[in-house]
């Protein structure tokens, strides 16, 4: 599997993953299959969304520095 160009992209694939493994006609080997795609995409995800959180705690840290307050 190719690495999502976005955090969306990703999200988007995820949502049409879930419908495939939903599908009760979907075999046993592509459901493997689809959920280890599945498991890839999130933990890019999670990590996505892991690095956005310490850019927004870095952002209100000098924003609370140049201000002197807190946030």
């Amino acid at each position: 599997m190719k690495q999502p160009k976005s955090f969306e992209e990703a999200m988007q694939r995820l949502q049409e993953l879930l419908a495939v493994l939903q599908d009760d006609t979907t075999p046993l080997a592509q459901s493997v299959k689809v959920y280890a795609e599945a498991a890839n995409l999130i933990s890019y995800c999670k990590q996505t969304l892991d690095d956005a959180k310490l850019r927004i705690e870095e952002i209100d840290a000098e924003l609370a520095q140049k201000t002197g307050e807190g946030v």
